[in-house]
């Protein structure tokens, strides 16, 4: 059975690694493979997926990212504040960019800040890299992002306010 993504979703394989358990009659070896879905305009999602042969293991990973995925305010190609994310010993700081600055990331977060739609965005991995961890503390990070208008309806202020207070302009 093959899991099909939406056609406006799109995915990527962000680790392969060969795992395996030691039993009475030797080594059992599998595929764990890490994957990213996103629509690239604010909906990701990281799964993993464990399988005796790498396709099957895709497939899996596939249908585990959709069902853990987040939307994330996007504004003007960025992230609206500072967040960090952390997840097991990975930990991950997300800083907002300005426009034409591009993903300044690694391999995992790149990945997963490209498939959710941000063009410009400042990171850095912090303790642990490992594949696994940083995607889903880059998710934690990634769901802890408020819009200007979500903060502005919870303060009870106009949303000029908010985006003036900024950094003093209003401008980004």
């Amino acid at each position: 059975m093959i899991a099909q993504v939406p056609e406006q979703l799109q995915n990527e394989v962000i680790e392969i690694r060969r795992v395996g358990r030691v039993t009475k009659g030797g080594k059992r070896m599998r595929f764990r493979v890490v994957v990213v879905v996103g629509n690239g305009a604010g909906k990701v999602g990281v799964g993993m997926g464990k399988s005796i042969e790498i396709p099957q293991a895709v497939q899996q990973a596939i249908r585990d990212a959709l069902k853990h995925m987040i939307e994330v305010p996007i504004v003007n190609g960025t992230i609206p504040h500072e967040v960090m994310g952390e997840y097991g010993a990975a930990k991950v700081l997300l800083r907002p960019a300005y426009p034409g600055t591009g993903i300044i990331a690694g391999r995992t977060v790149g990945a997963v800040c490209r498939m959710a739609g941000i063009k410009d965005v400042l990171t850095k991995a912090l303790r642990s890299t490992n594949p696994l961890n940083l995607a889903r503390a880059t998710l934690v990070a990634l769901s802890q992002l408020e819009s200007p208008e979500t903060v502005a309806k919870r303060r009870g202020k106009p949303l000029k306010e908010i985006l003036e207070g900024e950094d003093g302009d209003g401008s980004r």
